[in-house]
């Protein structure tokens, strides 16, 4: 079977897109995403400017898109979002600290524990996968941070971001979030 007629075939086959989410769902998303990240880069600004920390890593664009685009899914929930992102920094940290001198086994190490761990403890959130494996593949100061990632930016970033959903999520009639707190 040719490329074309896989296509032809996989095009038949499916169901269609995903339905579209409202306008209003779209807005809320947004202002929702804006608002969390601008507060974790505005406090970042303000307390870890010229400091080797940072508050900023780019698993939290990811975790955006589930806690203000995703509310109602178990993924998003902050039982999810605070406990996903605190264990896997921690794995990823020792998964530098136990393997940088193989680099490739600490960075498969970091993401495979990390998701083994969060599905054991029901804290599954993708984007703390990534987590982990930015302790184990960023710079040199994240590295030099060592178990400090895990507070800064692994907890307070993803707390903030919390604070910002349960606001924001909460402003319109249609919109309630946490479905679940823990």
């Amino acid at each position: 079977m040719g490329l074309s007629e896989y296509f032809k075939k996989m095009k038949g086959s499916t169901k269609g897109s995903p339905p579209r989410v409202s306008n209003e769902e779209i807005f809320w998303s947004w202002i929702g995403a804006f608002l969390g990240i601008s507060a974790v880069a505005g406090l970042n600004r303000l307390y870890f400017d010229g400091t080797d920390l940072s508050l900023m890593i780019g698993s939290l664009g990811a975790s955006s898109v589930l806690i203000y685009g995703a509310i109602r899914s178990p993924l998003a929930q902050p039982r999810n979002l605070l406990g996903g992102h605190f264990l896997s920094a921690i794995i990823g940290v020792t998964c530098w600290k136990l393997f940088h001198a193989y680099p490739w086994l600490a960075e498969a190490m970091a993401v495979a524990t990390s998701i083994a761990v969060m599905h054991a403890t029901k804290t599954l959130h993708p984007p703390a996968a990534a987590t982990a494996l930015i302790a184990v593949a960023g710079s040199p100061a994240i590295h030099h941070a060592g178990y400090m990632y895990v507070v800064v930016p692994a907890t307070i970033s993803p707390l903030v971001l919390l604070l910002v959903a349960l606001v924001v999520n909460n402003i319109p009639a249609s919109r309630r979030y946490p479905e679940i707190w823990f």
